[in-house]
């Protein structure tokens, strides 16, 4: 067999890692090259076709079903496909990144599923996008082991019969991998993610029972998906597997989505595996989208915002109902609490609220749900233990008495909370703390007690941004203001000075991140995605 033709893809600006050559061999190049010629140009329609929605959107303020599909979402005849063995029961998953730490506890943590996240648990630096799929690699071939150098404990896998199936989520379609290019131009991350694990992997995963599963991130439209779609038939076809191995699962995290999840499903009927809850890029998604729709849009603190106010019971029931009718799994939000080793009564209450929230997505007819933390597996298993008992989903249970309206997703005003001062603080705070983590290459951050990503942040800087613009006037008689933003983000970035020291603080990139963070909190231009401007100042 002759060797592969050179791969046109150049590695630029990017420091040699150990074992890259494992990853960017010839042939995995020579493919994701193929996959951004054919596809980049349909990716950049549909980031353009945002752009213009969105503008529609602000124009009207409002969104609904699409007509032009009514006869999709009218047949009652269509499902998707029955999901494969190792996807069939997903009552508990557990979503982190794709370190090698936390590849082995993961997949060692008694959930059915690890969402294996190269997204918004992953600030994208060279290191983690090549060295994650290193680990999945090593993971796969049991070739995994992990020696932690401060407290010396070391980690490794259990029997393959206990560890969960992999569910890999790549790059949301918005973010470029600039290491990688073709002619001079970036290939899209999605593409660099999916191509390299895909190529790599797909028979591998099928020798082992299994097979190449995705979550496909911040969807915004059934087009998306149709790409998407597209995109496993071809890559299926290239190495030589059979159409419908591949899986996947949507994000429902955007506003536009909520409306076509019948026609995402649709597309991809042959592989969809359901569809998922997500609920901070939900909330900023709904900013984004009708930030210039006036006070009836104005979100309370997002702590207030549960999954019981009547528009997200809208969003999560649509969800359950659409997924069932479509032979789909229907998969819950997320429970991100972090367990304190300190404190025992903040782990019994936070514990409490976990319980609570399992039992009602379980009750509510969804087939699992996500977690953070090891810690929490056991309380979500018991959750949906106690309403599937030995049945592996509950798909059966088609939850026809749910009827939701176009108004009923978007009818914020339905909310009593108000915008407090205090919501505002905790903005700035938890911003400027996960932004800079992000900078210094961490996707998934620990805190005040809670598992922060990427989406964290955006619904964090959506809110300061809205309530400033909106002209919000808090419970203490203050307003909304540039300059209120800025006080309070001095304030805590003294306060972060004072609470870990001055050598620690200059070790770090606070400051960095506080201008960030105030940057795309104020600017009058409002940036699609924090991570985009975030990215130019990633190092590595």
């Amino acid at each position: 067999m002759s060797a592969p033709a050179p791969s046109p893809l150049a590695v630029v600006d990017a420091e040699p890692l150990p074992r890259q050559e494992e990853v960017l061999t010839e042939a995995a190049l020579a493919f994701v090259a193929e996959l951004h010629r054919r596809f980049t140009p349909r990716r950049d329609e549909l980031l353009a076709r945002r752009a213009e929605r969105r503008a529609e959107i602000a124009r009207t303020s409002t969104l609904d079903f699409l007509p032009e599909t009514a006869a999709i979402r009218a047949d009652d005849s269509w499902k998707v496909a029955p999901a494969p063995a190792a996807l069939n029961d997903r009552r508990v998953e557990i979503t982190g990144p794709t370190d090698r730490k936390m590849t082995i506890n993961a997949l060692n943590s008694g959930a059915r599923v690890w969402l294996a996240d190269f997204e918004d648990a992953s600030a994208p630096t060279w290191e983690n996008v090549i060295l994650g799929q290193v680990n999945l690699i090593d993971a796969y071939q049991r070739n995994i082991d992990f020696t932690d150098p401060r407290s010396g404990k070391s980690y490794a896998l259990k029997p393959a019969g206990e560890l969960a199936t992999v569910v890999m989520r790549p790059r949301g379609w918005h973010l470029e991998e600039r290491h990688l290019t073709f002619d001079g131009r970036p290939v899209p991350g999605a593409l660099v993610d999916f191509g390299l694990y895909f190529f790599h992997n797909a028979q591998r995963l099928i020798d082992l029972g299994k097979g190449p599963y995705f979550y496909l991130p911040k969807t915004e439209s059934h087009l998306e998906a149709r790409l998407w779609n597209d995109i496993f038939v071809f890559a299926q076809d290239y190495v030589g597997i059979p159409q419908g191995t591949v899986r996947a699962t949507v994000l429902i995290e955007t506003i536009t989505a909520a409306y076509e999840m019948e026609e995402i499903l649709y597309e991809l009927r042959d592989h969809a595996a359901g569809l998922n809850a997500g609920r901070w890029d939900y909330l900023f998604s709904i900013v984004k989208n009708f930030r210039d729709g006036g006070a009836k849009f104005v979100l309370p603190d997002r702590n207030a915002v549960t999954m019981t106010a009547p528009f997200m019971r809208a969003y999560t029931e649509l969800l359950v109902r659409t997924c069932h009718k479509r032979g789909a799994h229907a998969i819950g939000g997320m429970a991100a609490f972090i367990p304190s080793r300190k404190d025992a009564e903040v782990n019994k209450v936070a514990f409490e609220k976990v319980k609570a929230d399992k039992d009602r997505e379980a009750g509510d007819g969804f087939d699992g749900s996500w977690v953070a933390h090891p810690d929490l597996v056991p309380i979500a298993m018991a959750s949906f233990d106690a309403v599937l008992g030995d049945r592996p989903n509950q798909k059966d249970r088609l939850r026809e008495d749910v009827s939701v309206a176009p108004g009923d997703l978007i009818a914020i005003d339905s909310l009593d909370a108000k915008p407090t001062y205090d919501g505002l603080v905790s903005a700035v705070q938890v911003g400027i703390r996960y932004i800079e983590a992000w900078l210094r290459g961490l996707g998934a951050v620990a805190i005040f007690n809670l598992m922060e990503d990427a989406a964290t942040a955006e619904i964090s800087r959506s809110q300061i941004w809205q309530w400033i613009n909106a002209g919000v006037v808090f419970e203490n008689g203050e307003t909304a203001t540039p300059e209120l933003a800025r006080k309070v983000a001095a304030e805590e970035l003294a306060a972060i000075r004072a609470e870990i020291g001055e050598e620690a603080f200059a070790a770090g990139k606070w400051q960095q991140a506080h201008d960030l963070l105030l940057h795309v909190s104020l600017d009058a231009d409002y940036a699609d995605f924090l991570t985009l401007p975030a990215y130019e100042q990633l190092v590595g």
